[in-house]
């Protein structure tokens, strides 16, 4: 797609999200937790279930003494996710609200089924995986309705988003942050700034389309196609909540509040970036058991060995190799794969920004 049909079709679609928030049952989550200016608020979304119970999505609202934009990040969004979700918590206890111009909400879980039944990728309750459920239904499947709430309460109160990600229980991955890019010059300027002041040093170029607003499936498309600058963070690796990774995250969520000038300071010195396109992720073609043959952040070449997949017996079944030449991003570290799940994600070198 050419970037002036890019920047038209977005046009288009911020036309029909606004149509979309005006008649959808918009609840403001500021409102929702009665947060009041110069305090944080913790409390919970609930999110109504069709047989009359709830699940409760515990959220922390940061309301500045000062004017400024709202900031939203989400973690959780897969359970087995932890580095962010500890990370958050960090990161609530850390802003004091006399310090803050605007406002950050804080999703410190939104996948709470997930979260506590300890399962990768898909929820306990519907087998839906959360981040494939935007923008949700309010009369639909569990995830749907958590994806429905927070988009209604959370990203459609947001002047910026993050959805921040590690590699789930069976991922080992090198941190990176996918950074879309719209065609639109201005909007994708914000993005950028966005990915260079988390300060991670792999960017992936996500060049997707933007979706319409009630089609948008991923949770930063969500934001994205009702104008909202949004991106999605990888820090953290196979589940853990190891200081290393946890620190990631709360360095660039700070170094973000600088960037958006909501706390004083500059975001850190970063290092430079590797510049990352055209990633693909590659999926097993059956169901067995992988056999990884790189870790994450190897170089790899085209046709190179990605890991060998075997049947519940140790019989061989498939090499998995790479599509093309490249950097390994994330590869799937446990045995038990399934078919058509992935094993591994690689993307290209990219020439320029």
């Amino acid at each position: 797609m050419t970037g002036l049909k890019k920047i038209v079709g977005l046009a288009l679609f911020l036309v029909s999200a606004s149509a979309v928030s005006a008649n959808s049952a918009r609840a403001d989550v500021v409102a929702e937790l009665g947060a009041k200016k110069g305090q944080a608020t913790s409390g919970f979304l609930d999110v109504a279930l069709a047989d009359g119970g709830d699940i409760q999505i515990p959220v922390t609202v940061i309301r500045g003494m000062a004017q400024g934009p709202t900031l939203a990040l989400i973690g959780g969004t897969h359970g087995y996710e932890y580095a962010p979700i500890v990370a958050l918590q960090q990161l609530a206890a850390a802003v004091d609200p006399s310090r803050l111009s605007g406002t950050l909400v804080i999703v410190h879980v939104a996948n709470m089924p997930s979260f506590l039944v300890r399962t990768v990728y898909y929820s306990p309750a519907d087998g839906k995986n959360l981040n494939r459920a935007y923008p949700g239904k309010p009369d639909g499947t569990v995830s749907e309705r958590i994806a429905h709430k927070i988009t209604t309460s959370v990203i459609e109160s947001a002047d910026y988003l993050v959805d921040m990600h590690s590699g789930d229980g069976n991922e080992a991955l090198r941190p990176y942050i996918y950074m879309p890019r719209t065609g639109d010059a201005v909007f994708d300027a914000k993005i950028k700034g966005m990915a260079l002041a988390f300060g991670i040093d792999h960017i992936v170029i996500d060049e997707r389309e933007v979706s319409a607003p009630d089609a948008t499936v991923f949770t930063d498309m969500t934001a994205l196609s009702r104008g909202i600058p949004a991106m999605t963070t990888e820090a953290g690796q196979l589940g853990s909540s190891d200081p290393h990774w946890v620190s990631i995250n709360v360095r660039g969520a700070m170094n973000l509040l600088r960037h958006l000038d909501m706390v004083p300071g500059d975001p850190a010195p970063q290092s430079p970036v590797v510049w990352l396109k055209d990633y693909q992720v590659i999926t097993s073609p059956e169901t067995g058991m992988f056999r990884p043959a790189v870790k994450d952040g190897y170089a790899i070449a085209e046709g190179g060995v990605l890991g060998e997949l075997v049947d519940l017996f140790g019989k061989p079944v498939a090499t998995i190799r790479a599509p093309f030449a490249g950097v390994v991003n994330y590869v799937i570290a446990t045995p038990p794969v399934s078919a058509g799940e992935p094993v591994a994600m690689v993307s290209k070198l990219a020439d320029d920004q």
